[in-house]
């Protein structure tokens, strides 16, 4: 999905916007592509889990109900065998009960499991926190943090859940606030959603180097690129 994403002319285009970047800023920009940030392996059994947490409440909706046999019907029985008819009738209702519990969790299990079922049904808000941590363990991984001023800066995307993040290392944000960021994130985000990554990737490139060239000017004859100027793809987890 991370190839797929951007096509021969897109690596190629993305990869010369942040040379060009880069010939204005000491800073370095480092353009990340993954399958996926997480397996997200908890969904499909949370969901299985709840579904068939659900089987005693179908049943009832469907009649079941178990009471123990009407003495006035049962003439000559004794109450020993009304009280084994009725713990009969309760255990029959109890593994009715368990084996449509069992089979509504395979069949969620198995459903959910699906790719883009389990991304659909995992909580937004976890997806975004996968993303997240991902894009820092990328960083460190790729030594984004040990460049000769420490103005690296991770422009990273998650393909599958089709979110963005960006990180600036420490001698970045000790002179350019987060907020900066915000308008190269958004126009990242939008090229996704337009189904013009290679374009969003170059807005942000070029508003990271706007930002990166008032505050860290390339010098001529000492502005090593220190970092690959090609987007990496990184495979799922």
């Amino acid at each position: 999905m991370a190839k797929t994403l951007l096509s021969a002319e897109d690596f190629a285009a993305v990869e010369a916007a942040v040379r060009a970047a880069e010939a204005r800023t000491t800073g370095e920009i480092y353009c990340a592509v993954a399958e996926e940030s997480a397996d997200y392996h908890a969904t499909p059994l949370a969901w299985a889990a709840g579904v068939a947490l659900l089987a005693p409440a179908l049943l009832l909706m469907a009649g079941l109900q178990v009471s123990a046999p009407d003495m006035a019907l049962v003439g000559g029985w004794t109450a020993d065998q009304v009280e084994d008819v009725g713990e009969a009738m309760a255990r029959a209702a109890l593994i009715g009960t368990l084996v449509l519990q069992a089979a509504l969790f395979l069949v969620t299990l198995f459903v959910v499991a699906i790719p883009p079922v389990r991304r659909a049904l995992t909580p937004r808000g976890m997806k975004r926190e996968r993303v997240r941590m991902r894009a820092e363990e990328l960083f460190l991984s790729k030594n984004l943090h040990a460049t000769r001023e420490r103005t690296g800066i991770l422009i990273y995307v998650s393909a599958a859940e089709r979110m963005a993040e960006l990180i600036a290392d420490d001698g970045i944000h000790a002179r350019v606030e987060d907020g900066v960021w915000d308008r190269a994130m958004a126009a990242l985000v939008a090229g996704l959603k337009r189904g013009e990554p290679a374009r969003g990737f170059e807005a942000a490139i070029g508003l990271c180097a706007d930002v990166l060239a008032d505050a860290f000017p390339a010098r001529p004859g000492d502005n090593p690129n220190e970092l690959p100027d090609a987007v990496t793809i990184v495979p799922s987890p």
